[in-house]
């Protein structure tokens, strides 16, 4: 596996996370974070990023090779680890229209109660997110949204950055076991990604997140990127995790 680190087996940078690329508050939305890991990964097809501790924002992170991995750490504090991956196994559900989406969107019921509001990908008051506001889709057990890429997001190829589609492939998942079956407020532990084909910016998307398992406070789940044909993008498997202690207010 090492050789499949994009031959940075002595790499040794530091990133930089903004502050608008937030999920809570204080930290990063937790698949931006696993796309700025995954850049320096050799997907085999996929990359494995695993989440320790909510990356800071606007702090300088180092980013290492260990043991056949890249390790992003806060000082001695490891906060994400990726590594090359199998292509996670996955169903991707009958397609989700742009208008259904829309409709999903619009009675979201994140637009009368978000834990993090102010999240770049998925929070309704986020100023310059990406507007990923999922919500329900009737008589089907998934959650969807639209999805606007705009120039802004591009890549010198012309094409959406890769840490913002792993961002869009990170709230649907998280979402659909918070809103569907009320796992209560759930952090991202793992994500398994896989791009099979850039985004191309002003281009409209749908992003959907479907239930994989349930097992206590874990929920097991997925997401896709379909463009205007239903045909994947860039999909997801994710691991999430409910908080022990939740919110009540």
């Amino acid at each position: 596996m090492a050789a499949a680190l994009r031959s940075f087996s002595a790499v040794s940078e530091e990133v930089v996370i903004a502050k608008r690329f937030r999920g809570p508050p204080e930290s990063a939305n937790g698949g931006y974070a696993c796309g700025t890991v995954a850049a320096f990964v050799e997907p085999a097809p996929a990359v494995e990023v695993t989440l320790r501790a909510p990356p800071p924002l606007e702090k300088p992170l180092s980013i290492a090779a260990s043991d056949g991995a890249i390790e992003m750490r806060d000082g001695e504090t490891l906060l994400a680890e990726g590594r090359p991956a199998p292509a996670p196994d996955l169903e991707v559900p009958a397609p989700v229209s742009p208008e259904e989406a829309e409709a999903a969107r619009r009675g979201s019921p994140l637009h009368q109660r978000h834990s993090f509001p102010t999240c770049f990908v998925c929070g309704p008051d986020a100023s310059h997110g990406l507007g990923v506001v999922c919500g329900p889709v009737p008589d089907r057990e998934l959650v969807a949204a639209p999805f606007r890429a705009t120039r802004e997001m591009s890549d010198q190829g012309g094409s959406v950055r890769p840490e913002l589609v792993w961002s869009v492939l990170d709230c649907p998942s998280g979402l659909v076991g918070m809103i569907v079956p009320g796992m209560g407020v759930s952090m991202l532990g793992r994500l398994t990604g896989i791009i099979h084909r850039p985004l191309e910016v002003d281009r409209d998307y749908v992003a959907v997140g479907w239930l994989i398992e349930l097992d206590g406070r874990k929920t097991q789940s997925a997401t896709a990127i379909l463009d205007e044909d239903g045909e994947a993008m860039a999909v997801a498997r994710a691991t999430w995790i409910a908080l022990a202690e939740q919110p009540t207010s």
